[in-house]
């Protein structure tokens, strides 16, 4: 393991990630909040502590191995999740716990949402802008965005990129060259979140508005500047533009690609994971708006509109409200809540276990009972018209299998700090999944779980971003023999 290569690499991480506090900066400048001294500490001691870290290796020159880019992914969440909670312990407002600036900090990058922070209304603007920034960057995985510079200071970036792709299909590239792969999928991004934040301002929120709430739309965050979150502008028209983007943002950024590529959109309409992320999506409307309409919750129209946006919201782990779905009657908190163990496509930005899983898991399993009445029989996994590899599917079913043991051993470790069985069931679902809003006493916020619960539900929310294996794989044995 080349423990100067890291190192190099952490510094370069910690001296770019201090750059961002430039934006809040400006914000606090521009409504003069009192929040200025905070960002300009954050940034001095950030790249203090990168420019320390890399001035002893910067002349080192090696090739990242497999092992260290799992290594450096890891650390880099962490690491950047410890100097992202700065802001909130220094400002005044809300001045915030190490622990509690910690999970929110990490809640914003692994684009979660759980949040303990309550009173935003009244909170600095700067300090709104932040939350909603670091879920921006953590959308897509800054370290996406960072493999496009690396070659450039001399470091290949397939093993980072390799250990940050959401999904199984982590080989596969858009561009031969991994550093256009990068490029292509921020521009992409980018072009979303400019796309979304237009269409919110038309739609009447403020600018600062739009643009805080079209990071965490394209995001799939939920972070909102505002209490009532989406439903703070009691808007139809807003609504329904959070439902598009937050509906194309977690489809595999791939398909985005080619029709940007290719100026084509015939191959969406192909797509085996699109189509299933379609059906679950209109399934789960189908049960929800009657359901509203027929226990007299909502009439007819709101039915819809209420239904709609919380079943896509909820569905897609972004997590926005405009309505408490917690207390909805019958089975429809359980629907929702469940919708989200799916969540988004692989390659995109949702959390959950990804739509291609679950429907490898679902073909295997329907292959298995295929299998009692034709026993000799050969039949392949296919998604559209190509057989899926048997060591993909191993892959799945391994993912599937430690998913489980992790959410039993979190919920158990929960309910061990005194939660309620429901709360403690619903916040590790909620942070597994990266969903952010949960059932019970998480449904609003996470401010009253006890220090100790907070840091075993911030170090869930790390193992639903990097999909458990990454972050497991540093305790195996193997791993660090030589």
């Amino acid at each position: 393991m080349h423990t100067t290569v890291i190192a190099r690499v952490l510094g370069i991480f910690l001296m770019l990630f201090s750059l961002t506090m430039l934006p809040p900066i400006l914000v606090s400048l521009w409504f003069n909040d009192g929040a200025l001294p905070a960002f300009l500490a954050a940034l001095g001691l950030t790249f203090g502590i990168g420019l320390l870290i890399w001035l002893p290796v910067h002349r080192v020159r090696a090739d990242l191995r497999t092992r260290d880019g799992f290594v450096i992914t890891v650390l880099f969440w962490l690491v950047l999740a410890l100097s992202g909670s700065i802001p909130f312990m220094l400002s005044e407002s809300p001045n915030l716990s190490f622990t509690d600036a910690f999970f929110e900090s990490l809640s914003g990058w692994t684009t979660t949402g759980a949040t303990i922070m309550t009173g935003l209304d009244d909170l600095p603007e700067s300090i709104l802008w932040y939350r909603q920034q670091l879920q921006w960057l953590g959308g897509m995985g800054i370290i996406v965005l960072a493999v496009a510079v690396l070659p450039m200071l001399g470091i290949g970036g397939m093993q980072l990129f390799r250990a940050e792709t959401p999904g199984p299909l982590k080989d596969s590239k858009l561009t031969p060259r991994i550093t256009e792969t990068a490029k292509a999928l921020w521009y992409i991004y980018l072009g979303l979140t400019i796309a979304c934040a237009v269409g919110y301002w038309l739609a009447g929120m403020s600018v600062f508005d739009a643009i805080g709430h079209s990071f965490a739309t394209v995001a799939i965050g939920g972070f909102s500047t505002h209490d009532a979150s989406l439903g703070y502008f009691d808007s139809a028209a807003i609504e329904t533009i959070a439902v598009f983007f937050m509906l194309i943002s977690s489809l595999n950024f791939a398909l985005h690609f080619y029709a940007w590529r290719y100026n084509s959109i015939l191959h969406y309409f192909r797509d085996s994971e699109l189509k299933f992320f379609f059906s679950v999506m209109i399934g789960g409307i189908i049960l929800t708006v009657p359901a509203l309409w027929l226990t007299d919750t909502y009439d007819l129209p709101d039915s819809i509109r209420y239904g709609v946006f919380e079943a896509v919201s909820i569905a897609t782990t972004t997590g926005f409200g405009t309505a408490d779905f917690s207390v909805w009657p019958i089975f429809l908190p359980v629907l929702l809540f469940m919708m989200a163990f799916i969540g988004g496509c692989a390659g995109s930005t949702g959390g959950g276990m990804k739509v291609i899983r679950v429907l490898l898991i679902f073909k295997q399993g329907w292959r298995e009972i295929t299998r009692l009445v034709h026993p000799n029989a050969i039949i392949p996994v296919k998604i559209g018209r190509d057989p899926v590899a048997e060591r993909v599917l191993d892959a799945v079913w391994g993912f599937f299998a430690l998913y489980v043991l992790t959410y039993m051993v979190m919920m158990i470790l929960l309910l061990s700090t005194g939660l309620d069985h429901v709360t403690a069931f619903s916040a590790v679902g909620a942070c597994l999944n990266n969903l952010g809003p949960g059932l019970g006493d998480v449904a609003a916020h996470y401010g009253n779980v006890s220090d100790a619960g907070k840091w075993i539900l911030s170090f869930t929310m790390l193992l639903g971003r990097l999909e458990i294996f990454t972050l497991l794989v540093l305790i195996s044995p193997a791993f660090w023999r030589s």
